[in-house]
């Protein structure tokens, strides 16, 4: 189960990163203008906004690899609408469009494929510690991130921008292949027999009352649109920012490169999530740690002119960032049943959608009118916000509590 979980990780995040490094400048090469560019990626977490729940629902009642699936194949097409959108440099309802299909495909993977693991070791007997599971996914998907922004950035500069987003699609079709093989819905059982409205009702009412009503939960998913949503801003922002700093704007490679260093930062926080948690109380020590080093690197990386300085701060922020996803996951699953937990999930990440969708316009709107420096000095005050309520979660974090699959 978890060679199989790590396959699919390595798949589907070598697929998504090809465009990682470039989409923003693919944006802006299509004629949109900064803000423009911000708010098509708006519609994409719109989009998450809009289908997160649903999605999660169809995880919950029709399974989750029919779930991964259909993500695959919206995937696929919507790239391929963004490539048109490109070629016939389209109005911004047109990138709209594309971006929300885009945000559709991902809702049908977050949430399905945790909740597929979760229940896989479940059934299996698994008896270890999730945070490492979760981190060893971290890595693979930061060496498939890796991989994927770097040759990206390094085939737009020497072909055209539009070459990442087609070898994205071939890669997509290689992981619906692959999920279609490997991938069985283990410890779950999809409850086909019911009626889809009746099912949808009565997982919706236990979600709510699982997650929202949970205070442990809800504690997190309200600090989770200061952060995931921030950090979205943050990562598609570099691209200009760090081509502004270098004093080239067509080095794509650069792009490309600044990306990988992230991956290679993802690579970093997942490895070292485990050896944190060892080294503190709670886990919300670590997400509240992770959050307080990422201000003040934000914020930093706002008021410097030096290229050097500001990769280096961008690495500081990533591995904060990295390393609290997996603690994260850990500490979101040991306080969700598994009737309901992909529905959770994504009802997390919609929060953390919901805070993109008003960040990315706001923060890019920002970045037109003062600079990218100062629309990091905003993001960084931003994601501040978060810290009350993991203060507040923590409440619920037991000393010493090592999660087990529940």
């Amino acid at each position: 189960m978890q060679r199989t979980y790590l396959l699919l990780t390595l798949l589907s995040t070598l697929a998504a990163s090809f465009i990682w490094g470039v989409n923003t400048l693919f944006l802006l090469d299509a004629g949109l203008t900064t803000t423009e560019a911000f708010v098509a990626n708006a519609f994409f977490a719109l989009g998450m906004v809009i289908f997160e729940v649903p999605t999660g629902v169809v995880a919950d009642t029709r399974g989750r690899r029919a779930s991964f699936l259909l993500g695959a194949a919206t995937l696929f097409a919507a790239t391929l609408a963004y490539l048109l959108m490109w070629q016939i440099e389209a109005p911004l309802w047109g990138w709209a469009v594309a971006s929300a299909a885009i945000g559709l495909g991902f809702t049908f993977f977050s949430g399905a494929v945790e909740a597929w693991l979760v229940d896989a070791l479940a059934s299996t007997g698994f008896a270890g510690d999730l945070a490492a599971v979760f981190g060893r996914g971290q890595t693979i998907g930061g060496i498939a991130m890796l991989a994927g922004t770097v040759a990206g950035g390094y085939l737009a500069q020497v072909t055209n921008l539009a070459v990442p987003y087609l070898v994205r699609s071939g890669v997509l079709a290689l992981t619906f292949v692959v999920a279609a093989v490997a991938m069985h819905d283990i410890g779950f059982a999809p409850k086909r027999g019911e009626r889809t409205a009746d099912e949808i009702r009565r997982v919706l009412r236990t979600s709510i009352a699982g997650g929202w009503r949970h205070p442990p939960v809800r504690w997190m998913m309200l600090a989770t649109p200061f952060t995931v949503g921030v950090s979205l801003y943050v990562f598609y922002a570099m691209q200009p920012y760090l081509l502004e700093l270098y004093g080239d704007d067509t080095a794509f490679g650069i792009a490309g490169l600044a990306a990988a260093v992230l991956a290679g930062a993802q690579i970093a926080g997942g490895l070292l999530a485990t050896t944190v948690l060892r080294m503190t109380e709670r886990r919300t020590e670590v997400l509240i740690g992770a959050v307080v080093i990422g201000t003040v690197a934000l914020g930093l990386m706002g008021v410097t002119e030096h290229f050097g300085w500001a990769v280096a701060l961008l690495v500081i922020w990533a591995v904060g960032f990295a390393a609290a996803v997996p603690v994260r996951q850990a500490y979101l699953n040991s306080h969700i049943s598994s009737g309901e937990r992909a529905t959770v999930l994504s009802f997390v990440a919609l929060m953390g959608s919901s805070g993109s969708v008003v960040a990315q316009p706001l923060l890019g709107r920002s970045a037109d009118a003062w600079g990218f420096g100062a629309s990091y000095l905003v993001a960084g005050a931003t994601q501040a916000i978060a810290i009350p309520f993991l203060v507040a979660a923590r409440r619920h974090d037991k000393p010493g509590a090592n999660p087990a699959v529940g």
